[in-house]
């Protein structure tokens, strides 16, 4: 695979011809809504060693079969069928890509119930587990169910393992510290809600709980833990996976109402699966910077992996970036977009993309009249970054915050350099 970085001058077509690649699978490839390329874009482009042309009669199943490969596979080869059966006589499909695989890792994705349909069909051949978001609690132990039917039974149907996520969300859709803390300290309570999580799982078919508490009190650092153990306990007696969700702390006295009680070694232990929350050091309400700088991720890979086995561990990478206002107001929020987005932006204004090697991360400047703007987000580049730390780190696998919107040059990336482990 060969990440292009654009020159000026460079067209969608010189580009095409340099690498004989046709300008249509570049599109398709990396998501590109028109020809306009910027000055810094990257392109990714790989080579397919087998193709299929298809004939009369014939189904992806028919070709699945007749190739040797599985019908996921063609979707996540040829990722303009949008998870649909659909095809027709003339139509070429990617059956394999003439590069070498350089590991194998699993891959979460976490999702809104509003997710557009086609997003989700697209995106379900490339994970192992689909993580619905979210479950909310009452004091009581009692869950605010979400509307999840469908995402459980299209999960199925492509292959993945539903995924129950549990937040300290409340009524009101915020997380809440006095519940948590309330619930965590009332034994028939966390005993109630440790009920109604089994019921769930084997009533739905979920395949695992992910716990994701946020900021708990410092104080019930340990009812959190011991509620992780009993939780572990009775999953595992039916058969499912606990999975808990940890602030991306890089050493173990790391202050904050997000961190403190979170226990990085005993959280490991009880859990089948810790996912990294690797995001976020750009936010909302930050001043313009990466939202997951490499450097700063490995930092809290370093520090995870020497207290949680790293078969266990799972690293977050966000599927975001952030739009600031110039110059930046302490207070004033930036508006979240897709990459995608970003990339149109930066070609809608004649933008040029810079990269910055220490956070391995792109980001532009431009100008809409009078208001200037930064962006911050990610690229064929990052995810290269990404994934090889993951996978050179030997973690179990990355985990999607989200999948809501479309990011073609991940999963094209991810599809052609690495075995995706399904279970």
């Amino acid at each position: 695979m060969i990440i292009y970085t654009v020159k000026p001058g460079d067209t969608l077509y010189s580009i095409s011809r340099t690498f004989g690649i046709p300008a249509g699978r570049l599109i398709i490839d990396n998501d590109l809504s028109s020809d306009r390329l910027s000055p810094g874009q990257a392109i990714m482009i790989a080579y397919r060693r087998r193709i299929y042309t298809v004939r009369e009669g014939d189904s992806l199943w028919s070709i699945a079969a007749g190739q040797g490969v599985t019908v996921n596979q063609l979707w996540r080869n040829n990722p303009n069928l949008i998870g649909k059966s659909d095809i027709y006589p003339g139509q070429t499909l990617v059956i394999e890509y003439a590069d070498a695989k350089l590991g194998s890792l699993e891959t979460t994705g976490y999702v809104y119930t509003f997710v557009e349909r086609d997003v989700i069909r697209r995106t379900l051949p490339y994970l192992t587990y689909l993580a619905i978001f979210s479950y909310g609690i009452r004091a009581d132990g009692s869950l605010i169910v979400p509307d999840d039917n469908e995402l459980i039974q299209l999960a199925l149907e492509y292959g993945a393992k539903p995924m129950l996520v549990l937040t300290s969300l409340g009524e009101d859709g915020r997380f809440s510290t006095e519940t948590v803390s309330r619930l965590l300290n009332d034994p028939v309570a966390s005993d109630n809600l440790i009920s109604n999580l089994v019921e769930t799982c084997e009533e739905k078919d979920y395949a695992a709980v992910n716990s994701d508490f946020e900021y708990i009190p410092p104080e019930d650092r340990e009812s959190y833990t011991d509620f992780i153990e009993r939780l572990g306990d009775e999953l595992r007696e039916i058969g499912r996976e606990l999975s808990v969700s940890l602030a991306p702390k890089q050493s173990s006295d790391q202050v904050g109402l997000l961190y403190e009680a979170i226990d990085y070694p005993a959280l490991g232990r009880a859990a089948d699966m810790a996912f990294l929350m690797t995001y976020e050091w750009g936010y909302t309400y930050s001043e313009p910077r990466a939202v997951a700088p490499i450097d700063q991720v490995k930092k809290v890979v370093d520090y995870a992996a020497g207290v949680i086995p790293r078969e266990k561990l799972v690293m977050g990478m966000p599927n975001y970036g952030y739009n600031w206002m110039l110059p930046w107001v302490e207070g004033e929020a930036a508006r979240s977009l897709s990459n995608s987005e970003a990339v149109r932006l930066a070609n809608e204004y004649g933008a040029v993309i810079e990269y910055d090697e220490l956070a391995a991360t792109p980001y532009f400047n431009y100008a809409d009249g009078d208001t200037r703007h930064e962006v911050w987000f990610e690229d064929a580049r990052s995810v290269a970054a990404k994934l090889a730390l993951a996978s050179d780190e030997r973690l179990r696998g990355i985990g999607i915050w989200n999948v809501t919107r479309w990011f073609a040059q991940l999963w094209f990336m991810l599809n052609v350099l690495y075995d995706i482990k399904r279970g």
